[in-house]
Parts: C-alpha cells; structure tokens; sequence
C-alpha cells in the first residue's frame, strides 16, 4: 500500500502538543508536517525495523498515574506485527521491571524502537490489547519516525546467553528507592543517554489519551544531579513535536530509564517533572533551548538486569558544540 500520512480531520497533535507548537510560532508548519509524516498504521519499512530488534523501550502508566519506562529483550524476531494495524511482542519484562504491574488490557501503552548503533528510530503509540503469557499485542494509534539527533552510537558486542532462553524471572538485587544514593548517583553522573516516559490521559469519556516514551542524549555529565531528588537536563533543538513536552503541559508525571551499558544495571525512576522554558539558567549549558527539571518521588535499581554488553559509544556529531554545565555567573 501507499505510505499515506495522517487521513483524520483532527489534528495529529494532542492539545498540549498543539499549545507548544503556538507558543513557539511552528503550529502551522508542523500540522503540514505531521499529518505527512504520523500515520494510524505501520508502514512495511517500520515493521521490518522493529522485526529485527533484539531490545525496544516501553512507556506506561501504573495506577496511580505515574509513568514509568521499561525496557522489554529479546531475541530478533520478538516484536511481530500480524497486520499493519497491530504489533506483537513475545518476551516478558525483566526481574524487577515496573511493566509487570503496569500492563493491562486497555491500557495506553508507548514504544520507542532503537537501533543505537545506525542511529535509527521508530515510535509507537497505541493500546495493550490482549496479554499472554509471553508477550502482549498492542493496537497501533499512532506510527512515525525520529531523527538520529543525539544518538551514541554502540553496537551490541556479546550476549550473557541466547535471548532465547532468558528467564526475565531470575532474581537479581532490587533496590527501592525515595531519594538518589551513591549508586544512583555514579549511574546518572556517567550517562550519556537516558529515556522518558510521559502521557496524557483522558479525563472524559470519549476524550484521548496516550503515552509516549522518548529518547534523550548528550555528552557524559548532562545530567546535573541538583540534590537527592533533582535532575536538570539541557533541552536541545528538535523535530518541534515536542511529543513529550506536551504531555507535561497537560501532566507533569513522568518516569526515566538510565542503563548501565557496562554492567547491565537499570535505573528506573518516576516522579514529577517541569520545563524552564525562560531565564539565565538555560545558558549555563552551552546549545540548550530550554531544561527540563525532573523530581524524583520513587524508583529501582536493578543490578545485572540487563543479558546485553555493548561497544564504546560514539558520541553523536550534533552534540560538538554542547556542553559542559557552566556555573552561573
């Protein structure tokens, strides 16, 4: 079939979307693009990409409304789609991943497939519609590609043992967590890529919802640890979606992933988050737009959770003039 865009009346774009998109003068501009590029289904090009990952990043929300994002493995092949309409992912969560108790039929689910070393990106936004023992099939809402910005490129060097045979129930140690600790700390002070999850939920029958979970890199130490419970992190030039900005302008929850790339830790963190839009903080970090200010209210660190080791990253060409955090004057 023809890769036709957006075919719905209304906008592609929700109302916080559409507010960010006003306020910085693109509205019009991305309406044309959006309705080009964002389609209710997957293109063959897109059900390929995600047929041949081995890792993909997950977005949803728990019952009291916090997002949390997740990462699901498994052996190339995992993630099918039986029509352009639906995806299937065979593979459970890992041990001590929020997503076991977060997935329910129905719920709003986002996903964000990743090929760190080509750089290339795909997202998915859609609802869970049936659960199975080894795996899930979501409903596609809506499909689109990213652009490679900010990408650390790493490829895949050695698997723990065939993905195969993973048993994501094998215990691992499990910290709980209010406030960032030392090991939380070392994670996030090193990171040069993290992810996020956001949504906006319907408040009214008929009304829609969603969840996005998104991309976010930079240069090691681009995230500035403020306090046990405060991150900021620089904003740069993007595709002007602002896909997860505008879910905060309608919610501030959101939830992030850090991974160890090392030693295969996962951090997973959720609690409240605000964008500094304005103000002489933004330039302290050389190419940011705006920051965003994450406050962390719960979280997990799993050790060795992750059956992947990686190469050295190479630092994406978009991040040469980046950076360091600066103190303010």
């Amino acid at each position: 079939m023809a890769n036709l865009g957006w075919s719905h009346e209304e906008s592609p774009f929700h109302a916080g979307e559409l507010a960010i998109q006003a306020r910085l003068g693109v509205q019009e501009r991305m309406d044309r693009q959006g309705r080009r590029v964002i389609r209710d289904y997957l293109t063959e090009q897109h059900r390929q990409f995600f047929a041949q990952l081995s890792y993909v990043l997950v977005g949803t929300v728990d019952g009291d409304g916090q997002p949390w994002a997740s990462i699901v493995v498994g052996e190339p092949g995992f993630i099918t789609s039986p029509d352009d309409r639906r995806l299937h992912i065979a593979a459970r969560p890992l041990y001590g991943d929020p997503l076991h108790r977060t997935l329910a039929e129905g719920a709003d689910i986002g996903l964000l497939g990743i090929e760190l070393h080509s750089r290339r990106r795909n997202r998915l936004n859609g609802t869970v519609t049936d659960i199975q023992p080894g795996g899930l099939m979501m409903a596609v809402g809506q499909s689109f590609g990213n652009c490679p910005q900010y990408i650390q490129a790493r490829h895949i060097q050695t698997q723990q043992f065939d993905l195969r045979s993973l048993d994501p129930t094998a215990p691992k140690p499990v910290h709980s967590l209010t406030a960032l600790g030392e090991g939380e700390r070392a994670m996030i002070a090193t990171a040069d890529t993290f992810f996020i999850a956001t949504a906006h939920q319907a408040e009214a029958a008929g009304s829609a919802s969603g969840v996005d979970v998104s991309h976010r890199g930079g240069k090691p130490g681009f995230v500035r640890i403020d306090d046990a419970t405060t991150l900021t992190i620089p904003d740069f030039s993007g595709n002007f979606h602002f896909n997860t900005f505008g879910n905060l302008e309608l919610n501030p929850r959101a939830g992030l992933i850090f991974i160890d790339f090392d030693r295969g830790d996962l951090l997973y963190l959720t609690g409240t988050a605000e964008v500094i839009w304005a103000g002489p903080e933004i330039a302290t970090y050389e190419g940011a737009e705006r920051l965003l200010r994450f406050h962390v209210n719960q979280g997990y660190r799993v050790e060795g959770s992750l059956p992947l080791t990686w190469s050295t990253p190479e630092l994406s060409p978009f991040l040469t003039d980046t950076g360091p955090w600066q103190n303010p004057q």
